[in-house]
């Protein structure tokens, strides 16, 4: 068993914190990591996967279990049933725009809207990463698990992962268990061959923040290039001398709500309807006792698809500007973007959630909605 001396929590999550860990196994094959789970299952002790630590909050308490890293690598490119379309299988541990750069590289489209998302691979279907109106569900097509409840190993079609927005079958959502506790050992996805040569960008929403027009044709390399550029600017990628990117990302999701409740935000609110769900072309079959028939079938009307509504500005505009600390906190919103919340320097994981309760205090008070939080917490409470 790959077993290593532990190091706190706070040295390999982005937002830097995190407790010591009782036993550290780190695994850098295949093998490794179903021998390591497999052991710390028939253990009984507490356990948690770390891949990039992208998408963590944990407690400053020690952690009284084992911390299983996943170290894993590799691409491997496979044929694809469908035409003008190539199949990639990596590793769980692999990361994730280093994936991204290879496909860019080999001229495979598909994922390059969610250039510089920082993590590894087999976290993306976890929460079905997406970026600019791009998500993994748009491509993926398999992934390889190991189950905690028998410790075997399967493959899964993504049509059985309940993919959503930043959700699956797989998450810990705040306040439940995972519905299928399961580790990701690889994910296949597939994707178009477009080589390096101009094609026209779909999706309306990574054309309107890329500013290209519909039908107009630009390179994988280009799109790469201006997304990386345009989180950066935002203080979504990477960069040790840069405070804003000690964070988890977006640390509240943009908010799903009906089409009824989004009424009654301030028109300048932004939000997209995330379901296009037509109405039936003919009335379901209804039984109506004979003597209720009056000549008349009453047609259900259609439902309106929900929406979703921007996280970000429902945080501005409760009145918290990017920047915002509370008095003598180390924690504080990122000075690029509301929606990240940022370690400012050595801030503990309870400086951090007492800024995000506050955040959601605020919002429920100024739009009755309460803010959602989009990493898994371990030790954690809000």
């Amino acid at each position: 068993m790959p077993e290593i001396e532990p190091v706190a929590l706070a040295d390999l999550t982005t937002l830097r914190v995190g407790g010591m860990p009782e036993r550290m196994i780190e695994a850098q094959t295949r093998d490794e990591l179903v021998a390591a789970l497999r052991d710390v299952w028939a253990s009984g002790e507490p356990w948690l996967v770390v891949g990039g630590g992208s998408n963590l909050l944990v407690g400053d308490d020690p952690f009284e279990g084992t911390v299983v890293l996943v170290r894993t690598s590799g691409i491997e490119r496979l044929p694809s049933p469908r035409e003008g379309h190539t199949r990639v299988r990596v590793e769980a541990g692999h990361d994730w725009d280093d994936l991204v750069e290879y496909a860019t590289r080999e001229g495979l489209s598909g994922i390059v809207a969610m250039s510089g998302i920082p993590g590894t691979a087999g976290a993306a279907p976890v929460q079905n990463i997406g970026a600019y109106g791009q998500e993994i569900v748009e491509t993926l097509v398999e992934v390889e698990l190991i189950d905690e409840a028998t410790g075997e190993v399967s493959t899964v079609p993504a049509a059985d992962l309940a993919l959503g927005f930043r959700t699956s079958v797989l998450k810990n959502h705040y306040g439940s268990v995972a519905p299928r506790p399961a580790v990701v050992l690889s994910v296949t996805l597939e994707l178009r061959d477009v080589g390096d040569e101009a094609f026209e960008l779909s999706g309306a929403q990574l054309r309107q923040t890329l500013g290209v027009a519909e039908g107009e044709r630009v390179t994988l390399r280009w799109v790469r290039e201006t997304v990386l550029a345009t989180r950066a600017r935002k203080g979504m990628v990477l960069d040790d001398t840069d405070p804003d990117t000690r964070s988890a990302g977006s640390f509240f999701q943009n908010a799903i709500v009906s089409a009824s409740f989004a009424r009654t935000l301030p028109d300048e609110c932004p939000r997209w309807p995330i379901s296009t769900t037509a109405a039936p072309l003919a009335a379901p079959d209804r039984v109506i006792p004979l003597d209720d028939y009056a000549g008349l079938y009453p047609v259900p009307a259609p439902s309106l698809p929900d929406v979703k509504v921007s996280a970000a500005w429902l945080i501005e505009h409760a009145g918290l500007r990017k920047g915002f600390h509370l008095p003598r906190s180390r924690a504080g919103l990122s000075t690029k973007h509301a929606l990240a919340l940022t370690n400012r320097g050595d801030a503990s994981a309870g400086e951090l959630a007492e800024l995000a309760r506050y955040i959601q205090s605020r919002v429920q008070s100024e739009f009755g909605l309460i803010l959602q939080p989009e990493p898994v917490l371990v030790g954690v409470e809000l």
